[in-house]
C-alpha cells in the first residue's frame, strides 16, 4: 500500500526520535530575558547620593545637639565634633532660668496672631478673586501678586516711619502687622489655586438652595480648602517664628524681645558662650518643628494645588 507524503505546515524540529528528546537549539541571544519579580534593581548612584546628602544634613544637627551637653571649656578644648566626655544639662538649666521663657511667650503670641490674620484675610481675598468675575477682582489679585516681587528689606524705612507715626514702636503689634502683610501675597496665591479646584457644580447647587455668599464660604469653601488653609497657616507661622528684621528694627525693650533677638544674650563683647547659645537654638526649634511635624501632609498637599485649574 502506497501513500503520498505531505509537508507539515508547522514542523517540529525538537520532536523526540526513538523516545529521546533532542535539546533546544534556540540561540541564547534570542531568548527573552527573565527578571525576578519583586526584586527591584539596586540603584547604587542614588544610594551614594543619599548617603552624601545625609552626611551634609546630619553633621550640622550632630554638632548642634552634641554641643548642648558640653561645658564651654570642654567645647573649646575638644572641638565641635567631639562627643561630650561628661554630658551635662547645665546649659539647659541656665537657658530656662534666664529670660528665654519670656522670649518664647512673645514669639508664640506674635506667631499665633500673625497666622490668624493671614488665614482670615487670605481666605476672604481668595474667595473674592475666585468667585467675582469682574475686573476689580483681577486687579486685586494682581496687586497681591506684585507683593511677591517686593522684598521686606526694600521697604524697611517706610515701614519704620509708618509704625512710628502710628505710635506702635516697641510693641508686639509693630512686629505683627508688617510680618502678616508680607505673608499675604503667597498665601493668597496658594488659596486661589486651592479654591479654583472646587467643582463649579457645588457652587451652583448651593446657590440654587438660596445660600448666601457667607454661607457658601463657611460651609463649602473652607471645608474643601483645609489643605490650602493648613499650608498658609504653617508657612505664615514659620515666617513669623523665624523673623529677625522687623523685631530688630521695631522693638527695643527687653520685655518685647523675641527669640531671634534673645540669642544675643549669650554673645558678649569679648566672648561667646557657644554651648548655651546652641542650647537656646535647640529649644527655640522644638515648638515650630512639632507644628510642622503634625501639619506636613497638609503643607505638601496644599503646595501641590497652587497651580489651580
Amino acid at each position: 500500500m502506497t501513500g503520498v507524503l505531505h509537508d507539515h505546515p508547522n514542523p517540529r524540529p525538537n520532536r523526540p526520535l526513538n523516545g529521546v528528546r533532542t535539546p533546544n537549539k534556540t540561540p541564547a541571544a534570542s531568548r527573552p530575558r527573565l527578571r525576578r519579580r519583586g526584586l527591584p534593581r539596586a540603584n547604587y548612584p542614588a544610594g551614594l547620593g543619599s548617603l552624601i546628602w545625609l552626611g551634609i544634613v546630619g553633621l550640622p544637627l550632630y554638632v548642634l545637639v552634641a554641643a548642648t551637653f558640653q561645658t564651654r571649656d570642654g567645647y573649646i578644648d575638644d572641638g565641635p565634633l567631639a562627643l561630650p566626655d561628661h554630658p551635662t544639662l547645665a546649659n539647659y538649666r541656665r537657658v530656662l532660668r534666664s529670660d528665654f521663657l519670656s522670649y518664647l511667650l512673645n514669639t508664640a503670641l506674635v506667631t499665633a496672631v500673625c497666622a490668624a490674620i493671614v488665614i482670615t484675610l487670605s481666605v476672604t481675598v481668595g474667595y473674592t478673586v475666585v468667585r467675582a468675575r469682574g475686573r476689580a477682582s483681577r486687579r486685586i489679585f494682581q496687586i497681591f501678586l506684585l507683593g511677591l516681587a517686593i522684598p521686606s528689606q526694600a521697604v524697611v524705612i517706610p515701614v519704620y516711619l509708618v509704625i512710628t507715626k502710628l505710635q506702635l514702636y516697641d510693641t508686639l503689634l509693630a512686629v505683627i502687622l508688617p510680618t502678616a502683610a508680607f505673608s499675604l501675597p503667597v498665601s493668597v496665591l496658594i488659596l486661589v489655586g486651592t479654591m479654583r479646584d472646587i467643582d463649579e457644580e457645588l457652587y451652583e447647587s448651593m446657590a440654587l438652595d438660596g445660600a448666601s455668599p457667607t454661607r457658601v464660604l463657611l460651609q463649602l469653601v473652607v471645608p474643601l480648602s483645609r489643605s490650602g488653609i493648613s499650608t498658609v497657616g504653617v508657612m505664615s507661622a514659620l515666617h513669623a517664628w523665624n523673623g529677625f528684621l522687623f523685631p530688630l528694627l521695631l522693638t527695643q525693650s527687653k520685655s518685647n524681645r523675641l527669640l531671634t533677638l534673645g540669642l544675643y544674650d549669650y554673645v558678649g563683647e569679648f566672648r561667646v558662650d557657644t554651648p548655651a547659645l546652641l542650647t537656646a537654638v535647640v529649644l527655640s526649634i522644638v515648638p515650630i518643628f512639632l507644628v510642622y511635624l503634625f501639619a506636613r501632609r497638609q503643607l505638601i498637599s496644599g503646595l501641590m494645588g497652587v497651580g489651580g485649574k
